[in-house]
C-alpha cells in the first residue's frame, strides 16, 4: 500500500471480494531503504516495524514517526471494512526494495493471499524500471491477484 489510486483500488477489491468476517487485512507498507537514525528502525529492518492498528492510521505522530500519509479514502476503506466485514486491519512496514520486501512479507507474516495494483507501466518503462507486481507473481509464495484501477493511463 503506497496509498496511491491503484493501491487502494486493489484494497477495495480485497475487501469487497476476498475478505470474510474475523479476517485480518495487512496493509503493507515498503519505505526506502535509507539510513534511518532512529535505533527502533534499526531494530525492525529484518522484521518490519511492529503491526500498527486501525486506530493509529489516523494518528499524526504515529504516521509522521514513520513517514506515511494516508489518504483519507484508503482510512476509509479500510475503517468500513473493520465495520461492515467485521475484518481487522492492520499496517506492517519495511524498509527496503519492495520486490524482496514484500516477498519476504508474504512469508514472514505469512499471508495467505496477496492484492496489490499496478500502475500500469507501459513496455518502455517496464524494461527499465522492471515492474513490483510482476516480479511478486513470479516469487511470492501464495496467490497475487494485481488488481488494475479504472484510472490507469488516464492522464
Amino acid at each position: 500500500m503506497d496509498f496511491s489510486p491503484c493501491s487502494v483500488a486493489a484494497l477495495k477489491w480485497a475487501v469487497e471480494n476476498f475478505a470474510r468476517e474475523g479476517d485480518h487485512i495487512i496493509l503493507l507498507i515498503i519505505r526506502p531503504d535509507v539510513n534511518y537514525e532512529h535505533g527502533e528502525m534499526q531494530l525492525w529492518e529484518l522484521t518490519g516495524a511492529p503491526y500498527i492498528p486501525l486506530n493509529e492510521f489516523t494518528d499524526a505522530e504515529v504516521m509522521k514517526k514513520y513517514g506515511l500519509k494516508p489518504t483519507p479514502e484508503a482510512i476509509e476503506v479500510s475503517q468500513k471494512a473493520a465495520k461492515d466485514k467485521k475484518v481487522e486491519v492492520l499496517m506492517k512496514i519495511f524498509w527496503g526494495d519492495p520486490r524482496e520486501k514484500i516477498c519476504q512479507a508474504v512469508d514472514s507474516i505469512p499471508l495467505e493471499a496477496l492484492f496489490m495494483g499496478n500502475r500500469g507501466l507501459g513496455p518502455l518503462q517496464r524494461a527499465f524500471m522492471g515492474s513490483v507486481s510482476n516480479y511478486v507473481v513470479n516469487h511470492a509464495t501464495c496467490p497475487v491477484t494485481v488488481v488494475k484501477s479504472d484510472n490507469q493511463n488516464k492522464s
